[in-house]
C-alpha cells in the first residue's frame, strides 16, 4: 500500500527549512560540550552548563512577550519577518563558535543565539499553525518532527565522525553553512505570504503599540 501525503507550499517549506537548519546544528549539539572543554580556555562542565542555562531560560523568557507582540499586529509580515531574521541570527553563531577562546565569548553567543530562536520559533509556530492544512494537524506536525528528528539524528553520528577527523572548526562552518541555508529556504515564501516585501523590516509605533 502506497501512502500519499500531500500538503500546502508554505507547510512545505517551513518543514524543509526547520530540516536543514536542525540537520545542520546536529552535527556539533552532541559533542558541544567537549568542544568547549577542549577548546575553551578554561572550559569546564561548569562552563557548559552556565551556557546551556543562557541560552535555554533566556530564550523561554523572550517567547510569550515576543508571541504577545506577532498576535497583536496585524498579518503576517512581523511573522514572516521575526521567523527570517531570527534564523539567520541563528546560523551565524557557529561562525563565532569558530573563533571563540574564553567562556564569555560563548556566553555572549548563547545570548544571541536564544534571542534569534526565540524570535524564529515564534514566527513559525504562528504561521505553521495558521496555514496547517485541516483535517491533517496531527500529521504535518508530525512530519515536521520526524524530519528534523530523522535530520538531526543521522547529522550526530556524521558530527562525531566528522570532529575526529578534521576538527571543530570546519564541523561548525559547516554548520553554519547549512544553518544559512535553511534559513534562506524561507526566502521561497515571499510569494505565499501578503505584504511581506511591502515595507521591508519597518514596524510602525502603531504596530507595536497594538493601536
Amino acid at each position: 500500500m502506497r501512502m500519499k501525503i500531500q500538503i500546502n507550499k508554505i507547510v512545505k517549506y517551513l518543514v524543509l527549512s526547520d530540516l536543514v537548519f536542525w540537520a545542520g546544528w546536529g552535527l556539533i549539539t552532541p559533542v558541544f560540550a567537549i568542544f568547549i572543554v577542549d577548546r575553551i580556555q578554561g572550559g569546564t562542565a561548569f562552563v557548559v552548563g552556565i551556557a546551556s542555562a543562557i541560552y535555554w531560560i533566556l530564550k523561554s523568557i523572550l517567547r510569550i512577550p515576543i508571541g504577545m507582540f506577532l498576535d497583536k499586529t496585524i498579518g503576517e509580515r512581523d511573522d514572516y519577518w521575526f521567523l527570517t531574521v531570527g534564523l539567520f541570527m541563528a546560523a551565524f553563531v557557529p561562525f563565532g563558535y569558530a573563533i571563540a577562546t574564553l567562556p564569555w565569548h560563548i556566553y555572549m553567543l548563547q545570548v544571541f543565539y536564544a534571542i534569534g530562536m526565540a524570535m524564529s520559533l515564534s514566527g513559525w509556530t504562528a504561521i505553521f499553525t495558521r496555514h496547517i492544512d485541516k483535517g491533517k494537524e496531527a500529521t504535518e506536525w508530525g512530519i515536521d518532527a520526524t524530519s528534523v528528528g530523522l535530520g538531526a539524528g543521522i547529522s550526530a553520528a556524521i558530527g562525531g565522525w566528522a570532529v575526529t577527523q578534521f576538527g571543530f572548526a570546519l564541523v561548525l562552518i559547516a554548520v553554519g553553512i547549512l544553518g544559512l541555508i535553511g534559513a534562506s529556504i524561507l526566502f521561497l515564501l515571499r510569494d505565499e505570504i501578503k505584504g511581506v516585501f511591502d515595507h521591508g523590516l519597518h514596524f510602525s509605533l502603531k504596530d507595536i503599540l497594538g493601536r
